[in-house]
């Protein structure tokens, strides 16, 4: 069976930082694109940022650019999302996901996704 498990979300001050990880299991995910995406309360699952198999391409939502990383550890199977100079707004519930389709920013693109971690940024 395939999994994909984030790590790391948790409660921030705005302007902190945090590293979510995704790990995962059940195949190899190192010929896949990986996403992250994120929603709010109330609100639609929405683009985070999404890197392609070889780290080469990675695609960032305007809200995020310049403050958040996205990469991956192809030997290790494990995709992360550092966020830097977090907001208030940023606040989410965090899905990575996965693609054997190149990598893309559209949700539907997708087939495995994990089961979310929440990040909860104070004002």
């Amino acid at each position: 069976q395939v999994h994909l498990v984030e790590f790391g979300g948790g409660l921030v001050q705005a302007g902190g930082s945090l590293r979510l990880s995704c790990a995962a299991s059940g195949r190899t995910f190192s010929s896949d694109a990986m996403g992250w995406f994120r929603q709010a309360p109330g609100k639609e699952r929405e683009f985070v940022a999404a890197i392609d198999w070889s780290g080469g391409t990675i695609y960032y939502a305007d809200s995020v650019k310049g403050r958040f990383t996205n990469s991956r550890d192809i030997a290790k199977n494990i995709v992360y999302l550092q966020m830097n100079s977090l907001k208030p707004e940023d606040t989410a519930v965090y899905y990575c996901a996965a693609t054997p389709f190149g990598v893309g920013v559209a949700h539907y693109k997708y087939d495995y996704w994990g089961p979310g971690t929440q990040v909860t940024v104070s004002s």
